[in-house]
C-alpha cells in the first residue's frame, strides 16, 4: 500500500467536485469493515464525529456491508446511528434500523424491508469437494445461521447452529459463506476461481473469506432500489468501500472511493482512492463535504 499523497488528495478534491454539501440533497453509501470501521473492529473517534455531523446536516448515510443482520446492527450500535436504511449481506438484505422494533427471528431493532434468497446446495456440494478444510456457513433473512463447525473465535456474532454439511443448504439462504483459516486470502481465490461457481456472485475478503451471495444480487442492486425510493439522482451519491464486494457500489455512485489500503481492481473501480482506515481514509472524504 503506498502512502496517500498529494496527488491523491488532488484527485479526491476532484472526484467529489460536483457532490451537493452535506444534507438532505447527499446520499452516502458507507461500507463497514475496512472503511467505517477498522479490522480490529475499533472505531476511530474522528470518523464517528464525521459520520454525525452528517447526520446532523440531513444527509442520508445508508450502511452497506457484506456482514449480516446481527453483525450489523452491532456496528450500528457502536457507531450510535439513530433510525436508518442499511443493506446487508452484499445486498441480499435490505433492513431499516428502527429502535423499538422487535420481528421473530430478527435483531432487536431491525425490521426487514427487502430480502433475496437462494438455495447454496450445489456451490456447498463443489466447496466441500475441492476446499475440504472450508467452513461454512449458510445465513437465513430470519432464525439462526447454520454452520459445518465453528468459526475462529470472534468471527461471528449472533446465533448459530451446527449441522452436518449436507443439512446446511435451503431455500432460506442469503449468504453462503466459506471461511479457510488455513488457507491466505489469495490461495482461496485461486482455488474458488477453478471452480466455475455459475449463477452465484461471489467475493474474497482481505482474509480467507468468502462470501456467495444470489446472483445478479449486489451492495450496488440493493442501493439502486434505495436511491430511487429516496428520489436522488445518481450524481448525488457517494460511495466509499475497501473490497471486492465494494466494485459494484463504487461503480454504480456517482462519486466512488476506494480506501488506500484496497487492491488494485477495487481502485480501479473508483473515481479516486482516500486514505487508509487507520489513516482515518472516510473521515477525510466527509469532512470534505461538511
Amino acid at each position: 500500500m503506498r502512502p496517500f499523497s498529494h496527488a491523491d488528495a488532488t484527485k479526491l478534491h476532484e472526484a467529489m467536485s460536483g457532490l451537493p454539501s452535506a444534507g438532505p440533497d447527499l446520499l452516502v453509501a458507507l461500507d463497514l469493515d475496512g472503511t467505517t470501521i477498522r479490522h480490529d473492529t475499533s472505531l476511530s473517534p474522528r470518523v464517528a464525529e464525521a459520520v454525525h455531523a452528517h447526520l446532523q446536516a440531513g444527509t442520508h448515510i445508508v450502511i452497506a456491508t457484506g456482514r449480516g443482520i446481527d453483525a450489523t446492527m452491532i456496528v450500528a450500535e457502536q457507531l450510535v446511528l439513530p433510525n436508518g436504511m442499511a443493506v446487508c449481506a452484499n445486498g441480499a438484505i435490505t433492513l431499516s434500523r428502527e429502535v423499538g422494533v422487535v420481528e421473530p427471528g430478527i435483531f432487536p431493532g431491525a425490521r426487514l424491508i427487502d430480502y433475496t434468497t437462494f438455495n447454496p446446495a450445489g456451490e456447498i456440494e463443489t466447496i466441500m469437494t475441492y476446499v475440504p478444510e472450508a467452513l461454512l456457513a449458510v445465513e437465513p433473512a430470519r432464525g439462526p445461521r447454520r454452520l459445518s463447525a465453528p468459526f475462529p473465535r470472534g468471527e461471528l456474532v449472533g446465533n448459530s447452529v451446527i449441522l452436518p454439511p449436507d443439512q446446511l443448504a435451503g431455500d432460506d439462504a442469503t449468504r453462503l459463506t466459506v471461511r479457510a483459516p488455513t488457507l491466505s486470502a489469495e490461495e482461496l481465490q485461486d482455488r474458488i476461481d477453478g471452480l466455475g461457481l455459475d449463477g452465484v456472485e461471489y467475493a474474497v475478503g482481505w482474509t480467507a473469506w468468502l462470501d456467495i451471495s444470489p446472483f445478479g444480487v449486489s451492495k450496488a442492486t440493493a442501493l439502486e432500489k434505495l436511491r430511487q425510493e429516496y428520489g436522488m439522482p445518481t450524481s448525488n451519491v457517494l460511495a466509499v468501500g475497501d473490497g471486492d464486494n465494494d466494485i459494484e457500489m463504487l461503480g454504480w455512485a456517482g462519486t466512488g472511493i476506494s480506501m488506500g489500503e484496497a487492491d488494485d481492481r477495487v481502485h480501479a473501480a473508483a473515481d479516486a482512492r482516500t486514505a487508509s482506515v487507520t489513516d482515518d481514509g472516510l473521515a477525510i472524504v466527509l469532512e470534505r463535504l461538511l
